[in-house]
């Protein structure tokens, strides 16, 4: 995906882990923040309804993060989530 590359791993037992990480590639310390402040948002956004508990994510940033659109970041991660098959449908949907 454009604004985030996303792995998964499986676990045992325990809820879903969520780990970030931007290198030195996507930009200085500033928009490095920025990517992962973005990307603990997103996850915040959409893990609650729809995350593995059976797994740990881990999102690494890319050098369009800090600038991609936000409905555009949200739709990378979905996709990505969906691919993977680490998306759940939520109970209220």
């Amino acid at each position: 995906m454009p604004g985030v590359v996303l792995q998964v791993a499986p676990r045992t037992g325990g809820t879903a882990r969520v780990g970030y990480t931007a290198s030195r590639k996507v930009g200085n310390a500033v928009v490095r923040n920025r990517s992962r402040r973005r990307l603990r948002a997103a996850v915040a956004t959409l893990l609650p309804g729809h995350a593995d508990a059976a797994l740990d994510y881990v999102l690494i940033a890319r050098e369009a993060t800090a600038a991609r659109p936000w409905p555009a970041l949200l739709g990378d991660l979905e996709t990505a989530m969906r691919r993977l098959g680490a998306w759940r449908v939520s109970a209220s949907a």
